[in-house]
């Protein structure tokens, strides 16, 4: 496996619009008890208390999706990890609106979260939307390359489920040549539909939505760890 050290992400600006006072509030009240430990390793007893099967989301926008999957799995620890601070205030308010007690944060590179769990730990991965890079002089920045697949597919037990979801023809084309290239993965889509329908169990985000406005397709991939 690639040393995590030379395959971190180059992520943009970390907060966009200021927060409001009641944003504010949220994330000084909650986020703290929230995060994932800064140092050493980390398991479902030390997140959770208890050994429960765990997901982890890659960058995970405005938390809905996140949210909506740990309602949908009270049983299973979910670990969110997303640099962008207006995105982790969407996280913290749906977990307060729904009372969540399964999902824990980290505010920053989600490659620093997945070294530190045990190999074989995680019963999914999801990377939805990731920024598409799509200068090819800025294809090594990609999530999907072998790198952090490499350490992704570590982390994932055997028959566990990476997901992948994008609208950009440029990622859609990248994904599929790189993990086609990969005998840790078995693509799931038996034809067309399957991965050109979003599954039942993948909640509709506001991203996927407006790419639909704007007139673009979506694809859903599903792997599962060999």
């Amino acid at each position: 496996m690639n040393d995590p050290a030379t395959i971190r992400r180059l992520y943009g600006r970390r907060q966009g619009h200021k927060l409001r006072a009641g944003q504010a509030a949220l994330v000084e009240d909650t986020l703290a008890g929230l995060s994932v430990p800064e140092d050493g390793p980390i398991d479902a007893p030390l997140l959770f208390g208890d050994a429960r099967p765990l997901q982890l989301e890659i960058g995970f926008g405005a938390g809905e999706h996140l949210a909506a999957q740990a309602e949908a799995n009270p049983d299973t620890g979910f670990i969110g990890c997303e640099p962008f601070l207006n995105g982790v205030v969407g996280a913290l308010a749906h977990v307060r609106e729904r009372a969540l007690t399964n999902v824990r944060l980290h505010m920053g590179d989600a490659l620093t979260v997945i070294e530190r769990l045990p190999d074989a730990s995680l019963s999914r991965v999801y990377l939805l939307h990731p920024d598409p890079w799509r200068k090819a002089r800025h294809a090594k920045r990609r999530m999907v390359n072998h790198g952090p697949l490499d350490l992704i597919a570590a982390k994932l037990a055997p028959g566990a489920e990476f997901r992948l979801g994008t609208d950009d023809p440029t990622y859609c084309r990248w994904a599929m040549m790189v993990m086609n290239t990969r005998t840790d993965f078995v693509w799931q889509a038996r034809g067309p539909a399957d991965f050109l329908t979003r599954p039942a169990d993948w909640p509709e985000t506001r991203y996927e939505r407006k790419a639909r406005r704007q007139g673009h397709e979506v694809w859903y991939f599903r792997y599962v760890r060999r």
